[in-house]
């Protein structure tokens, strides 16, 4: 039985935010995650089409239930929300708003 910090590997820190009138449970991105994120978004542009397809990472890697969300699904929710969600994933995981 692992003691110490590594008995703590694997394990995510959640919250719940508000998300379109409801609670979304949210957890930590992991170191892994982060670099696989900022990955992608190297060379995007403002206005860039790719940059929905890091906010859609970032969404999928961290809400509760969003890996089993299909882009026809992402295409149904306000903008800003999905805007807005982001920006707590990414506060709450401890990085800049904008993914660098």
């Amino acid at each position: 039985m692992s003691e110490g910090i590594k008995a703590l590997v694997g394990r995510k820190m959640t919250k719940s935010i508000p998300f379109m009138g409801e609670k979304v449970e949210i957890s930590k991105l992991s170191v892994q995650q982060v670099l696989g994120i900022q990955e992608s978004a190297k060379g995007v542009k403002e206005d860039d089409a790719s940059g929905f397809e890091v906010m859609k990472q970032v969404i999928r890697s961290s809400v509760a239930g969003g890996a089993d969300l299909t882009d026809e699904d992402f295409s149904s929710f306000p903008l800003d929300e999905l805007s807005k969600l982001q920006g707590e994933i990414m506060k709450f995981s401890g990085i800049g708003a904008e993914g660098k």
